[in-house]
């Protein structure tokens, strides 16, 4: 039977007197054996961007009209922020537990410390053989010990804790603006799909007939596997394809990704991570049982509590990302803004484009008159 390790006292820990920075996440992290779900993530992305600009706006709206133009600069601002997140969230360390670390308990500025349940002596890792800070947690498929840990999410190959969390929470915010902005073209184009089809329907015998409550029946999946070749929803074959792949992907993933966002923003309104939250289930339970009041004891109030995650500007909270230390900021809404511009200036090239064109046509109406 293996021993456990006794750990040492915080008195007598050797401490290290030269500064470790903690080591950058490793250039093979990405592409390692379990980066398959990034690689799906990315392709996922890539494919609702290609799909709502080049099929739904372009065939509701015409990707170069004002309308279609307004429209992808808009989505294309809210893909830019949520795809630079979700790669800085995937690249950043969560944060490493110091080597040089040691719980002072002497310490009278810092009343929190967090114990075992059991025995009431100071949290060690046997695993990293070296004490735990408060809220930090060893993760089982990273094998470290993470600040601040929240959990351990899959589709960024990564813990999210106490230096990506923030990261996490953009992403998560700006792809479920991306997924509802990306459902209601989806639904203006369908419906405008629709009305064309009642135009074209007794010019062509091919054209299948459908009305509003096609997309709620039990055999729409039925017609599009048997019948795909003869179905008219867009300009063709492949943009009926399109369309099922993408609601089947988006209508669930719109719902996780809003309910992953309302649950963290619930979190950071109490200073709670997921793992403290389920702590926090069982103490209150012993609390109440015990006839004691358990308040959780890094909540400092909502507004506080948001501050502490997103820092303390709020102009800043979803546009500029703290991805390195001290001064060095990288601004992602000043890459969207020049985005932004450029699509703005092709719109006013597009307008004067079809003004020059229209005049050229009435000249020609005039001459052959």
């Amino acid at each position: 039977m293996k021993k456990s390790q006794t750990p040492p006292h915080p008195a007598h820990h050797p401490i290290h007197q030269t500064h470790q920075t903690p080591p950058k996440m490793s250039k093979n992290h990405i592409f390692s054996s379990s980066s398959l779900p990034i690689l799906l993530s990315l392709v996922a992305i890539f494919f609702i961007y290609t799909t709502t600009t080049f099929i739904f706006i372009h065939g509701w709206l015409n990707l170069f009209s004002s309308p279609g133009l307004i429209n992808a600069a808009a989505f294309t601002v809210i893909a830019t922020m949520c795809v630079w997140n979700y790669v800085v969230a995937v690249r950043t360390d969560p944060g490493r537990v110091p080597g040089s670390f040691v719980p002072d308990v002497e310490d009278g500025g810092n009343p929190v410390h967090e114990i075992k349940r059991k025995g009431g002596d100071l949290r060690y890792c046997q695993k990293c053989s070296h004490y735990k800070p408060p809220r930090a947690h060893h993760c089982r498929a990273c094998k470290r010990c993470v600040l601040r840990m929240d959990h351990h999410c899959i589709w960024i190959n990564n813990c999210v804790g106490h230096a990506n969390y923030k990261v996490f929470f953009i992403f998560v915010l700006y792809a479920t603006i991306a997924c509802i902005y990306s459902l209601v073209l989806f639904l203006g184009s369908i419906i405008n799909d629709f009305l064309k089809n009642d135009q074209e329907s007794e010019e062509s015998s091919r054209t299948l007939h459908v009305n509003i409550f096609f997309w709620f029946q039990p055999s729409t999946l039925y017609y599009f596997l048997t019948l795909g070749a003869n179905m008219r929803f867009g300009t063709g074959t492949y943009e009926s394809f399109a369309q099922v792949i993408f609601a089947v992907l988006v209508i669930p993933l719109t719902i996780a990704l809003a309910v992953l966002f309302g649950w963290h923003v619930y979190l950071m309104l109490g200073n709670k991570t997921t793992i403290e939250y389920y702590e926090g289930v069982r103490a209150l339970w012993l609390a109440e049982k015990g006839g004691d009041v358990y308040l959780h004891p890094y909540d400092l109030g909502p507004f506080e509590n948001l501050t502490a995650v997103l820092g303390p500007n709020i102009i800043s909270w979803s546009n500029r990302l703290h991805i390195r230390g001290g001064n060095d900021k990288l601004s992602v809404y000043a890459v969207a803004v020049r985005i932004s511009r450029m699509l703005l200036l092709l719109i006013v090239e597009t307008e004067v484009y079809s003004c020059d064109c229209c005049f050229l046509q009435r000249s020609a109406g005039i001459l052959l008159m």
